[in-house]
């Protein structure tokens, strides 16, 4: 993949006469025109996107994909059909367009975010020295060091807000951010507070938000559209006619398996006991005797104040 994507770089770099420098798959700082309004563009790079063809090219991730370049976008795809290859074309692209900018990939848990890092070399080849994976156990002193040394990082949102709040990472220089499970960007969730926190001192930025179920209801999906500033959606459900030929069809098989005599016996007791906890939260009861009225309480049995029998 490395080979594919930088001899296709090469070959638009040839087109303008400019050499390409192999080791960081960035055409030379002499080659670039920059602009004010935007740090660090580089417009030769920017000419152009690169999209793989050594895999097998799906119209809707490269519909989605290149939507994703220019707007914020909410992908939502069902589990297996490509939200991370997507990410990585993403990524890869604005990777070359600010030869020094920051790419940041999000996941709510260490073993998600250690799993996108080999999938997004995989899928675009960006050279393993220039990404890093950030964790709380990392030192603080030492997260500044790599923030300053690579360009793309991989971490989980509360290490992305603390080293926002400490200005370890330079939010100036973040380009492109990738929020996976993006559905939790609710409330004063790690996710929305990242949002905030660069948004405070950029609005230069990409989001590129991934789920596979976006809310549960048309408030929650309001809700993340908003907290993660999103302005265009791509929704695809396996009933979606350029998904189909890519989706497989569940065969499901029932199987009812016995409880056996010791499950069987926990569960006896389980429900008894549920059923002396519902019968002690009942509200009590009026009793009418042949003389008079007494007040009936299961948890302490008693009428007009005297213990009785019923």
């Amino acid at each position: 993949m490395v080979v594919a994507v930088y001899e296709a770089e090469k070959s638009l770099q040839l087109d303008s006469c400019v050499a390409v420098d192999e080791a960081t798959l960035s055409p030379p700082s002499s080659a670039r025109q920059t602009y004010p309004d935007f740090p660090d563009f580089d417009s030769s790079s920017a000419k152009v996107w690169i999209y793989p063809t050594n895999y097998p090219i799906r119209n809707y991730q490269l519909k989605i994909s290149e939507a994703a370049l220019f707007q914020n976008t909410l992908v939502c795809l069902p589990t297996g059909l490509g939200k991370t290859f997507i990410a990585a074309v993403v990524m890869y692209n604005f990777y070359r367009w600010y030869p020094s900018g920051k790419i940041v990939f999000m996941a709510p848990t260490k073993p998600l975010v250690a799993q996108q890092i080999e999938a997004c070399y995989k899928v675009m080849g960006i050279p393993q020295t220039h990404m890093a994976e950030l964790t709380g156990s990392t030192a603080a002193k030492q997260r500044q060091e790599v923030w300053k040394s690579k360009r793309v990082f991989f971490l989980t949102p509360q290490v992305m807000v603390n080293d926002l709040s400490r200005d370890t990472c330079p939010a100036k220089q973040v380009k492109c951010v990738v929020i996976d499970e993006a559905h939790k960007a609710l409330g004063n969730h790690a996710y929305c507070q990242v949002i905030r926190q660069l948004c405070s001192q950029t609005l230069q930025f990409r989001v590129l938000a991934l789920s596979a179920t976006p809310g549960g209801d048309t408030k929650s999906v309001q809700s993340v559209i908003s907290n993660l500033l999103i302005s265009h959606i791509e929704l695809r459900s396996e009933e979606s006619l350029d998904i189909q030929a890519h989706s497989h069809q569940r065969s499901v098989d029932k199987v009812i398996v016995p409880l056996g005599e010791t499950l069987s016996a926990y569960q006896a007791r389980y429900l008894e006991h549920q059923r002396r906890a519902s019968l002690a939260a009942q509200t009590p009861l009026l009793l009418v005797t042949t003389d008079e009225y007494c007040t009936y309480s299961y948890d302490n049995m008693q009428c007009d104040g005297h213990r009785t029998d019923l």
